[in-house]
């Protein structure tokens, strides 16, 4: 009989971290040292969802399936959980948090579905003696998803505009206050990096208002540059020129025709 998928990863991963024939390299790590690359494979991830590539995405899941198999197995080491208990807390917290789809509270709406999620979610961070809505957002988070999540988490318990005029606003009046810091005859970097901060900040307020993830938006805007600055590389390379002969405005003449055929 085929052996389970999960279990034959589980014994590939116990035999990889064996303290005297696993792999040198494997057998030495900790969460802490294999935290960077679990970032970088749950990017990888994402890359493939955005190039909609299925099988990079089956790969790149199944990358990142290793990394909870490895910290599971580290942590099973230390008799501290396993990758059992890792999928029982997670099936416990999704049936808990959707009682009306287990047989708890059938028939309500899809409203009061929501409420009833933040309410079991502060009831958790309560019994986590996390009193703040704010006390269990990750530090390390990229800072857009960070500014995303505090704000959604506010918006959650009524610290919120419910139109889109006075959002607005707070982004012209931060631009405004940006601009005068930097106008100042002796530029105060620390302020200007405040201000610059502020701005940033309402802007993803912004884009939340309008129904957006700045962290997707700034996404596709930064790949949408890369796309027209390789033309611009490309047109600069086939008139004979390179990057650093051509001109700004030998750059910029070519940017504004690739701008137009992208249109």
């Amino acid at each position: 009989m085929k052996q389970n998928a999960i279990e034959r990863l589980k014994g590939i991963m116990a035999q990889l971290r064996h303290p005297q024939d696993g792999c040198p390299w494997d057998k030495v790590q900790t969460s802490a040292t294999i935290a960077p690359y679990t970032l970088e494979e749950t990017y990888e991830v994402l890359d493939a969802i955005e190039r909609n590539d299925i099988n990079a995405l089956k790969e790149e899941l199944g990358d990142l399936l290793f990394h909870i198999v490895f910290y599971a197995q580290m942590a099973q080491e230390q008799q501290q959980f396993d990758f059992n208990d890792i999928c029982e807390a997670v099936c416990d917290k999704l049936e808990r948090r959707h009682p009306h789809i287990f047989n708890q509270q059938a028939g309500i709406s899809g409203e009061e579905a929501i409420s009833s999620w933040e309410q079991r979610k502060a009831a958790e961070r309560a019994e986590k003696d996390q009193h703040s809505v704010l006390d269990d957002i990750p530090a390390s988070l990229p800072a857009l998803m960070k500014a995303y999540k505090i704000q959604k988490r506010c918006a959650s318990v009524g610290f919120d505009w419910d139109t889109i005029g006075p959002v607005l606003d707070k982004v012209y009046e931060e631009i405004d206050e940006v601009m005068d810091e930097a106008k100042q005859a002796v530029l105060d970097k620390d302020r200007l990096e405040e201000e610059l901060g502020d701005l940033l900040f309402s802007v993803v307020n912004l884009s939340r208002h309008l129904g957006h993830k700045p962290e997707i938006a700034l996404q596709k805007a930064c790949q949408k540059f890369e796309n027209r600055f390789r033309h611009v590389e490309k047109l600069i390379l086939d008139k004979g020129m390179s990057l650093e002969t051509a001109t700004l405005d030998e750059m910029e003449a070519m940017w504004q025709r690739v701008k137009s055929q992208k249109a």
